[in-house]
């Protein structure tokens, strides 16, 4: 049974509040959900390409996961392929700090 997409205001996996953050959180933890959205930052790419950029996805996944990130209305699907929707693009921004921080910690941990 699939789950239902997590959005701000209703109750998620793991918090009854409907904060947004825990929606966001309940929804980006999902399996693959924040790599799909990864390969979107710079522009539309189709279905296929996403499973060969994403090595070990299963199209079912992939497709749960593009039908839940588009109810959220982080994506739409185009003649292009998929694209993040100006919300799902302001998560890129959003992300970018962790990106660095993520490089800061690969370069501490192979220094050490």
């Amino acid at each position: 049974m699939a789950r239902k997409t997590a959005r701000p205001g209703l109750p998620v996996r793991g918090s009854t509040t409907g904060r947004p953050v825990m929606a966001a959180m309940d929804l980006l933890g999902r399996r693959w959900a924040l790599r799909i959205l990864w390969e979107l930052r710079d522009g539309p790419v189709g279905a296929r390409n996403l499973l060969d950029r994403c090595e070990g996805l299963s199209s079912n996944v992939l497709y749960d996961r593009l039908r839940e990130l588009a109810a959220a209305q982080l994506l739409v699907q185009g003649a292009d392929g998929y694209a993040l929707t100006p919300i799902g693009g302001q998560l890129s921004t959003a992300l970018a700090p962790l990106d660095e921080w993520s490089r800061a910690w690969a370069d501490a941990v192979r220094d050490a």
